[in-house]
């Protein structure tokens, strides 16, 4: 169950930040244009959101599986000397969490804008933020706080 849940984690975790950037990249141009939010941009928000809020569950199976949190929970005040778990089990799960929330947020706030300049506007901000939240929550092969190849085998 658990290298299941990791093996479609990972899968969904570029899934999410492809529909972040197309997602943007629609709403800029849309602004920059002036264009008309269609029934198709309409839908990038929502699946885009969706997506988001899939990998999220996805997240919180491999969070309870997880042996590095497990090691981190089982003595918290010992392990938070240790950087990697404290990364794992605290940081990169409470930034993760306030992504999704930032992109529910902004999708629902462009679903409600008035006009197709607002919901563009919107959309693009609040979905940039999420993605500068996720970024700072990625485990990158060059952080001191915790590092992982960007692709891993398993």
């Amino acid at each position: 169950m658990y290298s299941t849940a990791l093996v479609i984690h990972s899968f969904f975790r570029w899934l999410v930040l492809l529909s972040l950037l197309y997602a943007i990249f629609r709403a800029f141009r849309g602004i920059q244009a002036g264009a008309r939010f269609s029934k198709n941009d309409n839908s990038i928000r929502h699946w885009t959101a969706t997506i988001s809020h899939i990998q999220l569950l996805l997240g919180f199976a491999v969070y309870l599986k997880s042996p590095v949190v497990n090691a981190f929970w089982d003595n918290p005040k010992a392990a938070s000397g240790q950087m990697g778990l404290l990364f794992f089990s605290v940081i990169h799960f409470a930034l993760m969490l306030l992504a999704i929330m930032v992109i529910t947020i902004g999708s629902a706030k462009a679903k409600r804008a008035e006009t197709d300049r607002e919901k563009f506007r919107t959309m693009g901000v609040w979905f940039a933020a999420g993605l500068f939240i996720i970024f700072l929550a990625i485990p990158w092969p060059f952080s001191p706080l915790a590092n992982r190849p960007l692709l891993r085998g398993f």
